[in-house]
């Protein structure tokens, strides 16, 4: 009698013909935007059916993280998912809140990072595959090692090898190399755990692939420093982030998608098309975007006030290149992305003058009005730094607006009592 497919798979498969329907569905349109939008949902069905074909082939796919050299997996031919994507992907706002409720039956602390919290309800309810091998993070929040130790104590999970490469505090050329070796040390765990081989001209290929595509997003950027800013939140920084760190990481369709975001933006900024017609206010959002519930506050941001978030956190694209001429150059240019370089690590990661650095960049670069903070709920590594950060904005001349909320539930700080705090600040500082 053949085995029970487990229900991680069973959803994996429901969600990667969701998202194929989305895909063809925005091919019938007539809008070439609207096409290249639905690009996302096509390889967000194909990494799913990349996990799925694994499984029922009776072949290796590991759980690993963006900010750990996916590079690697992507190399070792190994299909792989985030283990904290239950918030981000695939969920609408009623079940994520059903999921973050019964949490509480769980034992879990409430006050504990949506992220975290239904991360831990995905495993232990079997709504992701048991993967070959895990790679844990152990940064940029106390809360993510602390999700690992329950996963590691799941009675499907606890069979399965785990490596969690230590991040070192500081970002010196010290911390680089340790942090190197740190994953080399993971790709030899993976080596060990799935059998696949590291071959380092496979590497190499992947991460030059990988450059196309980040030279392709600084370009999409300077273009977003025009007036009006051809785009909101609805083509921000999420997308970008989702396809060089998730979805296509050194593979030739996400240089393609990126190609043609170029092509179609550099069309918006020749004709004076933004989001809104009339851009009045230019926000930076300066940590993660809501997800579900984003599409509503945001359109009212735009068409009430002509409020427009031209950059965000995980939009902001401060990588360095990643020399390829040697092995070391390789290794250590992962490190460096890992470590300091994709969001959040560079913002919560180590001294506060990284963050700081960022901040005036962005200020002075997209002519900034207003920063946004939202002070999610689950980021309490970042309050620790809100005074410098509000001095700083002083200095600067520009005001910066405090929201406290959770960009994951609506329900922490609903979507109007947001609008109320939008309404009164914009009043108080004369944007209105």
């Amino acid at each position: 009698m053949a085995a029970a497919e487990h229900p991680g798979i069973t959803r994996f498969k429901e969600e990667r013909d969701r998202f194929k329907i989305l895909y063809d569905f925005s091919q019938c349109s007539e809008d070439p935007e609207v096409r290249h939008a639905g690009w996302l949902a096509r390889l967000t069905s194909e990494a799913r059916a990349g996990i799925v074909r694994a499984y029922e082939a009776g072949e290796p796919f590991i759980a690993t993280n963006y900010c750990t050299a996916p590079e690697v997996a992507v190399a070792m031919d190994l299909p792989w998912f985030m283990l904290y994507e239950a918030p981000f992907l695939g969920a609408t706002p009623e079940p994520l809140q059903e999921s973050l409720d019964a949490t509480a039956a769980m034992g879990l602390s409430q006050d504990l990072c949506a992220v975290h919290r239904s991360s831990i309800y995905a495993v232990e309810h079997g709504l992701v595959p048991v993967p070959t091998a895990a790679i844990g993070l152990l940064f940029p929040c106390d809360g993510l090692p602390m999700m690992h130790q329950v996963i590691r104590h799941s009675q499907s999970w606890r069979d399965v090898p785990m490596f969690s490469p230590d991040p070192p505090y500081f970002n010196d050329d010290r911390a680089v190399t340790y942090f190197a070796n740190e994953l080399r040390k993971m790709a030899a765990f993976l080596e060990r755990h799935t059998g696949r081989r590291l071959e380092l001209d496979r590497l190499k290929a992947v991460i030059e692939e990988g450059e196309k595509q980040y030279r392709l997003w600084d370009e999409y950027n300077e273009l977003r420093r025009a007036v009006p800013c051809p785009h909101g939140y609805e083509q921000g920084g999420v997308k970008c982030f989702a396809v060089t760190q998730c979805l296509k990481v050194g593979q030739p369709e996400g240089t393609q998608w990126f190609s043609q975001l170029l092509e179609l933006t550099e069309r918006r900024v020749a004709q004076g098309i933004g989001p809104t017609p009339r851009e009045k206010i230019r926000l930076f959002w300066f940590d993660l975007m809501p997800t579900s519930w984003a599409p509503e506050f945001m359109s009212w941001l735009e068409q009430e006030w002509g409020a427009v978030v031209v950059m965000d956190m995980q939009g902001d694209s401060g990588y360095s290149p990643i020399d390829t001429s040697s092995e070391e150059g390789m290794w250590l240019g992962l490190a460096r992305r890992g470590l300091f370089e994709t969001p959040m690590m560079r913002q919560a990661v180590g001294p506060a003058e990284s963050r700081l650095d960022e901040l005036v960049r962005v200020i002075k670069d997209y002519k900034i009005d207003v920063v946004v903070w939202p002070n999610h709920m689950g980021h309490k590594e970042t309050q620790a730094v809100y005074g410098i950060i509000r001095e700083l904005c002083r200095e600067l001349g520009v005001p910066i607006m405090d929201i406290g909320m959770d960009v994951f539930d609506n329900r922490y700080t609903t979507a109007d009592e947001i609008k109320d705090k939008f309404t009164n600040f914009f009043r108080a500082m004369g944007l209105g």
